[in-house]
């Protein structure tokens, strides 16, 4: 998904912004090489528009019926000055615009990694970028900063000249992370991961949000970006640090809940496998994986008894909200999970798993079956002398 699919974007964004010229005055670099873009390729192709316009008024005026000086040559059919004018000049801006679509496609890709901060620093290699976890919930912005091991809620910030690697995905509903003072905006999607490079160069708070419909929440669905210092981001992350509350499972499965214009709020710890079990899908104690289950098809799959994952697959989200498969909330119960009470098993083995010596010994293809969420273990562990 590239950074230049934004361009189409741009100008109906300055018309609607108002006196808010952000997108022309951006404070990252990233978006600052986004709208030299937009100035680039709205020159070239004013290079072919105002001379039509304009020619198009003269030609009006020049050949009016009541100008009797102007040549009159009704037998006129061709002019190879002309058309070699007409056809070469648009040959030329087209293939000016091509390059330049081309290098942006690739240099501004969302997925690839800074060379520079400005345009004239490069990268400072000793110091490691800004980690950053984004998921779009309904509707409000959870934040997770894995290496500082806090997060919040419709709050970021970010010190200057510091490279931010942002990994991006969704609780439900497909969303879209923009911050157009600092970069492009990127999809968030649910069980998918997208990924955005980015760099503040001046400090400042600026407004992010969703660029993407979502539902009756959507026009409160908006954060504000700091840009800071690293002694006043020090300071951030410590107010943070003391002034937040927990972050777990039980936690986020309560934050998910659709709810509207929800305040800043911040987390003082967080669970470290939160976000690669927000983008499996699989939060909920004892519920199968998305990786598990890929894991499993990529071995051969199950077979026959492998048809009970595939409902769920498509999907179980909302089973604790009771609209997808009824009032009984339902998943595929989970891998050996180590949440289980100790003496306890779940229902299926460790993923991934070479199933085929199993059944060369005539072992059964083992069976992953939904189960009540209320019952995710299926009884003592049988005792066992390896």
């Amino acid at each position: 998904m590239s950074r230049f699919k934004i361009l189409a974007m741009l100008p109906l964004a300055v018309m609607l912004s108002g006196c808010n010229y952000v997108v022309l005055a951006p404070a990252g670099d990233i978006a600052a090489q986004q709208r030299d873009l937009v100035i680039i390729s709205t020159v070239l192709m004013l290079l072919i528009v105002v001379p039509v316009m304009a020619l198009t008024v003269l030609f009006a005026w020049r050949y009016r019926q009541s100008n009797t000086d102007a040549r009159y040559e009704p037998e006129w059919d061709h002019s190879t000055s002309l058309e070699l004018v007409i056809w070469s000049a648009p040959l030329l801006i087209i293939v000016c615009l091509g390059a330049l679509t081309w290098m942006g496609t690739h240099l501004l890709d969302p997925y690839r990694t800074l060379g520079r901060i400005h345009a004239d620093r490069a990268v400072d290699q000793s110091k490691a970028p800004l980690e950053v976890d984004v998921v779009a919930l309904d509707w409000k912005w959870l934040f997770i900063y894995p290496d500082y091991g806090i997060a919040t809620v419709n709050d970021l910030a970010a010190p200057v000249d510091r490279p931010i690697n942002f990994r991006i995905t969704a609780s439900s509903v497909m969303n879209s992370f923009y911050i157009p003072a600092l970069a492009g905006q990127i999809y968030a999607m649910p069980g998918m991961e997208t990924k955005l490079h980015a760099v503040v160069n001046h400090a400042g708070s600026y407004r992010g949000f969703s660029a993407n419909y979502s539902g009756a929440g959507f026009s409160g669905m908006h954060f504000n970006f700091q840009g800071l210092d690293d002694k006043g981001f020090d300071a951030w992350i410590a107010s943070a640090k003391s002034g937040g509350g927990s972050l777990g499972r039980a936690e986020y499965l309560q934050l998910e809940k659709p709810s509207q214009n929800e305040p800043v709020r911040r987390y003082g710890t967080v669970d470290s496998d939160l976000y690669r079990l927000i983008l499996n899908m699989c939060v909920e104690t004892g519920k199968m994986c998305q990786s598990e289950m890929m894991a499993i098809d990529a071995k051969g799959g199950l077979g026959h008894e492998g048809l009970n994952n595939t409902l769920p697959l498509a999907y179980d989200k909302y089973a604790r909200r009771g609209t997808a498969l009824g009032p009984e909330p339902t998943f595929v119960a989970g891998t050996c999970t180590p949440d289980a009470p100790q003496g306890r098993t779940t229902a299926s083995i460790t993923a991934p798993v070479d199933t085929a010596p199993l059944l060369g010994a005539g072992l059964k293809r083992p069976s992953f079956t939904p189960l009540k969420s209320s019952s995710f273990f299926l009884g003592q562990r049988p005792k066992s002398d390896s």
